[in-house]
């Protein structure tokens, strides 16, 4: 297939686009290049790309297509609320014009990124797909909104399916330093505290971001009835974890540190356990291969060996809020989050 995939150069496509295009399909990104030189390591592999905002998509651009792989977004809650509106016309008024425009191009495959943190505050009870959605952020809600404006689109021509990601985790070109794994990782190592700021309590599954990218190659070799205009949960059902237990194996992993509570932690709203079994049920070919401990392990050996400290975790290089601003600060933004001059 030829695929074009939005927000190739992101921490989870800079995994992912190589991951793909190794299985003999042709990858062409689309990314606004908010991150260039965000590098962990020796950054991304390049591959050819489309620049531009995605807001400014057009039909031509996509015309030729097989596939359309739709990671692009603000990518989490602390960036996703730091201008509502902002978000709202990135993650889905920007989205509903690439599939409106995909679909006009004839591209017949659209597959989206999604997000289990659209089922907000579910609890103990594992969810699977049929649960309501409850979205209590403005990035959440943008991919419950973005996945209801897409089910209309699909017909005979044009074929969605929502994968909804869990918690991502892993090593990656563009390291995030935000996600929870990492975060704790990096205290760690840093201070020998690994630093819970909840109770503890919430509910988090967990995905190694390789694993997301081979879902993302299953669904787009499966067969179209198996996925068309479906919703999968992405991750495994034994990665389920409380964050309490997250610490718990970061604190085996860095010997001398010990799990401590922030001053005044109180359990966090986004708390939900997920039933991953529909996934590997209709592709049973899939396999999640990494658990907690395993890229636990292999993050602490890459922290070390690229001497990562607290504040590059916690800066603009790995952490997405802080390069946001810092491109606002700068002027190289727009209060919009378009590139001045460009």
């Amino acid at each position: 297939m030829r695929v074009l995939m939005t927000g190739h150069a992101g921490y989870i496509g800079s995994v992912m686009a190589p991951l793909v295009g190794a299985g003999d399909h042709e990858v062409v990104g689309f990314d606004t290049a908010f991150y260039n030189g965000c590098d962990f390591g020796l950054g991304p592999e390049p591959i050819p790309e489309i620049g531009g905002d995605l807001r400014e998509v057009r039909s031509e651009q996509l015309e030729g297509f097989d596939a359309i792989v739709h990671l692009a977004a603000l990518s989490n809650d602390p960036l996703g609320s730091i201008d509502p509106d902002v978000t709202y016309e990135i993650n889905f008024e920007a989205s509903v014009r690439l599939a409106l425009a995909a679909k006009a191009a004839g591209v017949p495959r659209f597959l989206f990124a999604s997000s289990c943190s659209l089922y907000g505050k579910a609890g103990d009870a594992p969810i699977d797909e049929t649960a309501p959605l409850g979205p209590i952020t403005p990035y959440a809600e943008t991919k419950a909104w973005f996945e209801r404006a897409l089910r209309p689109m699909a017909d005979d021509t044009f074929s969605p399916t929502y994968l909804r990601n869990a918690t991502a985790h892993g090593v990656s070109p563009r390291l995030r330093g935000d996600l929870v794994v990492h975060n704790l990782i990096g205290s760690a190592l840093t201070t020998g505290e690994v630093l819970i700021k909840s109770d503890g309590s919430p509910w988090r599954p967990l995905v190694h971001v390789e694993d997301i990218g081979r879902a993302f190659l299953a669904v787009l070799e499966a067969p179209r009835e198996l996925v068309h205009d479906q919703a999968f949960n992405v991750g495994r059902d034994d990665q389920n974890f409380q964050v309490r237990d997250i610490a718990s194996v970061v604190a085996a992993a860095v010997p001398g540190s010990e799990v401590v509570y922030a001053p005044g932690g109180e359990p966090d709203a986004r708390d939900y356990r997920v039933d991953f079994s529909k996934i590997h049920s209709q592709l049973p070919e899939l396999k999640i291969e990494w658990s907690l401990e395993e890229s636990v392990d292999d993050l602490v050996a890459e922290f070390r060996r690229n001497a990562l400290t607290l504040d590059e975790l916690d800066g603009p290089r790995h952490t997405r809020l802080r390069r946001i601003e810092q491109l606002r600060d700068s002027g190289a933004l727009d209060e919009r989050l378009r590139w001045v001059g460009r």
